[in-house]
Parts: structure tokens; sequence; C-alpha cells
């Protein structure tokens, strides 16, 4: 046992290792830093040069779980709501509206194209339907765009609201692959995912703003560490109520970012470094699970998708793609 933890020690800090040097050789290169982890988690993954067998769905999802409380939460700790507060309707109507329009044209798309069933392409649109956070927010930030028209503002803001409308896309078209589907189950899945979340993230941001202000958390570091446990509450109260657990983070920090909270600038570099290296365990793991001898029979039917989504918004103007 003692053995085995200390070959995936020894593993893991091999990895951020030679991320320091891949992230430098990305930005050299112009590639996303975030693809470059993707592929040394295939270097690294039984089709890869090590070679290390990794088959632990569970697991992985555990951690990609884990990972994406703090990256939601940096997103939103670092996000202007002075900025934001001027496209939340568009960024609403993108999250929304946008990933059902984009799942419905993918699932139609591949009926036409595949002869899938449209339950199957739905199930295919709703997962690659809404925008990822964790690529918006580290590109934006770490190139520093300068978007026109406060559209860095918009992505950001949609790309951390879209995971509840995503989410039902996805437990819907499921529900109609099995023939299970109710109407009234679907609306009472949505409000509660929406309702529950926005609640809970409401209310533990509040709650946390006014225990810092009645009780000195200050001090070794102890600050950073109510932040972050505000975080891990907001998440799993949500999940346990049945709400959006990402939306909850995300709003918990939103509202904790744009609150008067001492030691800020220091909490936003904290934050960056640990959403960078949550980023980098989230992909390696995705290189890590990942295949490439099995990607010659997907290919196709993968690139032609690919090369079709530019032109949804044609069709769909409010696709969130």
């Amino acid at each position: 046992m003692e053995g085995n933890l200390n070959q995936m020690l020894l593993m893991w800090g091999i990895v951020i290792f030679f991320s320091v040097f891949l992230k430098k050789l990305s930005v050299r290169m112009g590639l996303p830093m975030l693809l470059a982890f993707l592929f040394l988690g295939i270097v690294f993954g039984s089709d890869g040069v090590f070679k290390i067998p990794f088959e632990n769905y569970s697991l992985a999802e555990n951690i990609c779980s884990f990972g994406l409380i703090f990256i939601m939460f940096s997103g939103g700790f670092g996000t202007s709501w002075k900025e934001a507060k001027h496209i939340s309707k568009e960024a609403m109507v993108l999250s929304t509206l946008g990933v059902v329009l984009t799942a419905v044209a993918v699932g139609l798309f591949c009926m036409l194209a595949f002869n899938l069933s449209f339950s199957w392409g739905l199930l295919l649109g709703s997962v690659i339907g809404s925008t990822d956070a964790a690529s918006v927010f580290s590109i934006l930030r770490s190139r520093k765009l300068n978007l026109k028209d406060r559209t860095a503002s918009l992505l950001e803001f949609e790309s951390g609201s879209n995971d509840p409308m995503s989410y039902m896309m996805t437990l819907i078209s499921m529900l109609m692959i099995q023939g299970d589907l109710s109407f009234g189950q679907m609306l009472g899945m949505l409000f509660a995912q929406v309702f529950w979340g926005l609640s809970v993230g409401f209310v533990v941001a509040l709650l946390t703003q006014y225990l810092m202000r009645k009780v000195d958390v200050s001090g070794d570091g102890f600050d950073f560490v109510f932040v972050l446990g505000s975080a891990v509450t907001a998440y799993s109260l949500s999940s346990v109520l049945g709400g959006n657990s990402y939306l909850s983070v995300y709003l918990t920090g939103i509202i904790l970012g744009n609150g008067k909270i001492k030691e800020k600038k220091e909490m936003v570099s904290f934050f960056d470094g640990l959403t960078g290296l949550m980023q980098l365990v989230i992909f390696f793991l995705l290189g890590l699970l990942s295949k490439p001898s099995e990607l010659p029979h997907v290919a196709f039917q993968g690139l032609i998708i690919f090369f079709s989504l530019p032109l949804l918004p044609d069709l769909f103007p409010y696709s969130c793609l």
C-alpha cells in the first residue's frame, strides 16, 4: 500500500515538473496550455510512451469534480460584476436557450448524417453543447485578450452558468433513450437545479461575508482556508438539496470576489495558482484515460461533427458555439 502511494506521488511529482516546462513551450508555440496537459496525459497513458494502465473512470470523475469546484469558484471570484452585469441578460440567453438549440441542432445533424436516433444524437449534442469553463477562464485570463464590447465578460459569465441546462439536456436525452421521460419530472429537476443552485450559492456567500466580518480569521492563511471551505460547502450543500453544485460555487465566488475581503489580491493569486494545478490534473487525467489507438474508428464521424459546428450558429443565432 505504501509502495503504491509512493509510486503515485512520484508520478505526480514528475508530471508537475514536466508541466512547468511544457507550459513555457506551449506559450512559445502558441498552443493552449490545457491541450499541452492533455497531450502529456496521452504520453503517460496506455498508448503512450510510459504505458500506464488507467481505466478507473469513477476515480477520475471524483477527482475532476473536486478540481472543478475550485476552477468554478476561482472563475467567479475573479469576475467583475461591474462589467458582467451589463451582459447578464445576453449571457443567460446563451447559457439556456443557446445550449438547448445547440444540443437539438447537433442531434438533428447526427440523425441525418449518421442515421442515429434523435435521442442518441441529442445526447451527443448535450455533452458538447456547453462551453468548458476551465478552458474559457484559462485562455481569456492567461492571454489577456482585449475583446471588444465586453465579449470576454460575456464568455466567462456564460461558460460559468451553462452547466444546469447542459446537465438537464444530458439527463433528458438519457431518459429518452431509456423510454422513461416525464415532462413533469423534467420541469421539476430543472427548477430544482436552478433554484437550489442559486439559493445555496447566495446564502453561503452572504454567510461567509458575515462570519468574516464578525470573526477574525486573518493570519497564517486561515482566511484562505475559510474561503475555500465556503466553496466546498456551497458545492456539497447544493448537491444534497438537488441543485446544480457548480452554479452554486460560481455564484459564491462572484459574490465574495466582488465584496470587501481582506487580502483579496493575495487570494486572487492563490486561486490562480490553485486553478492552474486543478486544470493540470483534470486534463492530464483525460489524456491518461484516452486511447489514441481507438480514435481511427470514430475519427471520421468526429471530424464531420467538428467541421459542421461552425455552421450551426447560422441556423440558430443563439447557439453558444
